[in-house]
């Protein structure tokens, strides 16, 4: 079995060496990577590291401030370069009609020009996405009601939000290409997979089942990220010897 690793989860170490996080999580056997900001490295650089270290890049974790018309040329060019086709949206504040209101626009504006591109939209959930708004809407569900854009789902914030994660999931699995593997306790306490409350492993099996890709997110860096993401891969390696 396949996994990969969303790059947030070494920060401590990509924040200044983006090249050694990407050659420590191959030699661990990640098979591919979701970024989360490149930290100023060129596009060819980011291309050749993957390149030498084997790994494929799923994803990209870019914040709507890089989606900004101003620099979407740039952002789209940049993903071009490194062979990645799939733009995560990793947070959007939605807690009001209004934010609601304008995201989707945003959003309804964005798909068409990154479809052309070849490049899809996806959209990250945290619990606070579950979460009505004063007048009553639910941000995750306008998304879908609203927009065509794809998810990204986070189980463990489907789960924090008191979901059942594996329904979610086979219930929208035609607008899911690929899910996060996360553990915790329930809030915004991080642990290492299979060291938390989340439903982990039913959540490996649903995503094995629909063919979803499975990226490890493990936020705790307990005592660093490199520690941390080792300890997941290696509780993922038992779960495929069973």
């Amino acid at each position: 079995m396949k996994y990969g690793l969303q790059m947030y989860s070494v920060r401590d170490l990509t924040e200044h060496d983006l090249r050694g996080a990407l050659q420590q999580v191959a030699e661990m056997g990640y098979s591919f990577v979701e970024f989360a900001g490149f930290m100023g490295n060129s596009a060819e650089d980011v291309k050749n590291w993957l390149e030498e270290y084997g790994l494929q890049v799923s994803s990209t974790h870019t914040p709507l401030a890089e989606l900004e018309d101003e620099v979407l040329d740039q952002t789209i060019a940049y993903h071009k370069v490194i062979g990645c086709k799939d733009i995560i949206i990793p947070y959007a504040k939605l807690e009001t009609k209004e934010q609601i209101d304008a995201f989707v626009e945003r959003v309804n504006t964005l798909l068409p020009k990154l479809q052309a591109e070849g490049i899809s939209l996806h959209y990250h959930n945290h619990d606070c996405d579950f979460a009505p708004t004063p007048e009553g809407l639910v941000p995750e569900e306008e998304l879908l009601a609203r927009t065509s854009i794809l998810l990204e789902v986070d189980p463990y914030w489907n789960f924090g939000a008191k979901q059942n994660p594996v329904e979610f999931i086979r219930q929208h699995k035609d607008r899911i290409h690929m899910i996060h593997l996360k553990d915790g306790m329930g809030d915004h306490t991080g642990k290492s997979l299979g060291q938390g409350v989340a439903p982990v492993k039913e959540v490996r099996q649903a995503a094995i089942e629909l063919g979803f890709p499975m990226i490890v997110e493990s936020e705790g860096l307990d005592p660093t990220g490199l520690e941390e993401v080792k300890r997941c891969i290696e509780f993922l390696k038992e779960e495929d010897a069973k």
